[in-house]
């Protein structure tokens, strides 16, 4: 049965370009015959914290807010990609996560960042890092670390150069840590009850 991963992209920019390595992650894990899903903050919409879905009583709560936790439910694992915004997270990103709580537990999360220089989004990504962990998932130790997307991904997602040809390198083993991590992660629970 094909694993269920959901791929968090948080950017709301008007000429963004880490769509392309989302929808390229997206991409490779259907060509593995998993169901990856592309969870888009800004197509999302969900308005700037105020209320995380846990808050709302049962039926009340914004119908994309209740649709989206039922994915992340649903999910067996995670993928998010991160651009670097002044060292940090993107807000669109941060926002999206910081509505729920629960819905992320006992699952794992890896990492992709990216940015339109040299520097790929790490800083952003060892941010993330501590973030994701805090709410219950397990961050997995490979990670994808594209620079210079414009010229490593086509605006459809296709590598090429030298960083296109970098990115089909590494994501085989970032895909097969994730994928362990998934298989051990459902099993677990499975065999007994998350305790909370």
């Amino acid at each position: 049965m094909p694993r269920s991963i959901l791929v968090f992209y948080g950017s709301y920019r008007r000429d963004r370009q880490g769509i392309r390595l989302a929808d390229y992650i997206v991409h490779g894990l259907r060509a593995r015959g998993d169901a990856a899903e592309l969870i888009d903050a800004k197509a999302v919409g969900l308005p700037i914290l105020d209320r995380m879905h846990k808050e709302y009583a049962p039926g009340e709560a914004p119908e994309a807010m209740a649709a989206l936790a039922a994915k992340i439910r649903a999910a067996d694992g995670f993928v998010f990609v991160t651009g670097e915004y002044n060292w940090g997270i993107p807000p669109g990103l941060k926002n999206l996560t910081d509505h729920y709580l629960e819905e992320w537990f006992w699952r794992p999360a890896a990492i992709a960042s990216y940015s339109g220089g040299r520097y790929a989004g790490v800083r952003a990504m060892i941010a993330l890092h501590p973030v994701l962990s805090e709410m219950g998932m397990v961050v997995i130790s490979s990670t994808l670390a594209v620079g210079m997307i414009g010229q490593a991904l086509s605006e459809d997602g296709v590598p090429q150069g030298d960083g296109g040809a970098a990115l089909e390198a590494s994501f085989p083993r970032f895909a097969d840590d994730l994928m362990w991590w998934v298989d051990a992660a459902k099993a677990q629970r499975a065999r007994v009850t998350p305790p909370y």
